[in-house]
């Protein structure tokens, strides 16, 4: 007797938890983004412009001809825009999952996110992995809530207003590509099966390779549980392990490397890309791993400093990065580009209903993100993580690269916010080092971050 009412009891409370969690997180998507059709807009190492450039169009000004190429090629641009960010895979609170082991938790609505986060940064590496960066979802233009309006202020909302009314007929730039052969039918096949493998390994189910159950469980070892507060730092951790211990052959095919005190040792990124095989007569043999670069920053003291601004924008600007996970004070949010001082982002502040992927085609549209979100940078807590992905060693090098030229620190800022150091972590131990790459005495602070 006393069981069915506890039972009761669970129930009852597990339908309060619901309803308040649809009133608390479904407003989410219902605010509409604006974007400016006069500066470009980076994702993920992508530049678009949502206003054609003056020479692009050589018809006579003003004509409607003229008028009508312009207008094409916005859309265009915005489409593309659209169909990118739609492509990444998103993944938010959840409710009504299998029972945290240890917990009374079936949802992570409220304490999630930073979870949730680093599960979409590590999802972007993963696609850069096995589908690369130019893959797009073809459902991405279908999903609801895909508003024309909330793209762009002068865009969007008035170019495709006045497709209707001015230009009846003229639509955006069609694909007159022929039909696809076998071989390319098989390819896009290939990318349907990696791309519902991908969103299967972060389901929330204890047997998911990188589901929250996982990420939970490892999260014991940093004195965390369900329902606890998460930093970056200690997710990218977490998810390092994950990776590491996953049992899945593909994605033995990639590693998790994670700087220490922001400093990344570029012989230990280059012994994870070939480490020795394992197994007799293997003496000559080198298994060949991709690698994902997670680097724990802190961009100022209690708020980020101005100086690093810049710096934060030219890290989303390069193709390598698949995004960082940071946000606002106690909200976390998964950084994936900008426009100007704002930051675009995704938001697992949304709580959405579990999904069965064990299902043969269980349905893929949650897992992508109908509208971007836009933040202030000043509103940008100094604590994050940021992401790189890399295929090889030519690629690393090509990468740390790029990154010590968007390095260099300002006028005003005297270290940079991490630093590319040549050998191993192990050979600096007993030192700390410069922004020159040079050992120096040791000091530390509190936190998990090292100030700068």
């Amino acid at each position: 007797m006393e069981n069915n009412e506890r039972d009761d009891v669970e129930k009852l409370k597990s339908m309060f938890l619901s309803a308040w969690h649809n009133v608390q997180y479904s407003w989410i998507l219902k605010t509409k983004t604006y974007f400016s059709r006069n500066s470009p807009v980076f994702l993920l190492g992508k530049c678009y412009h949502f206003k054609a450039e003056e020479a692009s169009v050589e018809s006579v000004a003003g004509s409607c001809s003229d008028e009508a190429s312009e207008r094409e090629l916005v859309i265009g641009s915005v489409v593309e825009f659209r169909r990118d960010f739609a492509s990444r895979i998103w993944l938010t609170y959840r409710e009504q999952f299998p029972q945290i082991q240890g917990s009374s938790f079936t949802s992570d609505c409220g304490w999630g996110c930073t979870l949730r986060t680093g599960q979409m940064l590590l999802a972007q590496g993963l696609v850069l992995h096995l589908l690369g960066r130019d893959w797009t979802w073809s459902d991405a233009l279908k999903m609801d809530g895909l508003d024309t309006e909330s793209w762009t202020a002068s865009a969007a909302r008035k170019l495709v207003s006045s497709l209707e009314s001015s230009f009846q007929g003229l639509k955006p730039p069609e694909s007159h590509a022929p039909a696809p052969g076998r071989a390319e039918e098989a390819s896009t096949n290939l990318n349907c099966v990696h791309h519902r493998k991908i969103v299967s390994w972060f389901a929330d189910c204890p047997a998911a390779q990188i589901g929250v159950h996982r990420l939970i469980e490892l999260g014991h070892a940093s004195g965390k549980s369900a329902g606890d507060w998460y930093g970056p730092a200690v997710v990218a951790h977490i998810l390092r392990k994950a990776v590491k211990e996953a049992t899945d052959p593909e994605l033995q095919g990639i590693t998790v490397y994670v700087a220490q005190d922001c400093t990344v040792y570029s012989a230990d990124v280059i012994d994870s890309l070939q480490k020795p095989a394992q197994g007799p007569e293997t003496e000559t043999r080198v298994d060949r791993k991709a690698v994902i670069i997670l680097i724990p920053v802190r961009l100022g003291g209690e708020k980020t400093n101005p100086e690093y601004f810049d710096f934060v924008k030219g890290i989303l600007s390069l193709e390598y990065c698949i995004g960082i996970i940071g946000g606002k004070p106690k909200q976390a949010y998964y950084f994936v580009g900008f426009q100007d001082d704002s930051l675009i982002y995704m938001d697992p502040h949304y709580c959405q209903s579990f999904v069965d992927v064990s299902m043969n085609g269980f349905p893929l549209e949650s897992f992508h993100c109908p509208s971007p979100k836009k933040m202030s940078f000043t509103k940008l807590d100094p604590s994050c993580t940021i992401g790189f992905y890399s295929r090889s060693v030519q690629d690393f090098e090509k990468i740390s690269e790029e990154i010590s030229k968007v390095l260099k620190p300002s006028s005003k800022e005297k270290y940079p916010a991490f630093t590319f150091v040549k050998g191993h972590g192990r050979d600096y131990e007993q030192s700390e080092l410069t922004s020159e790459g040079e050992p120096r005495h040791p000091q530390y602070s509190s936190g998990d971050f090292v100030l700068l």
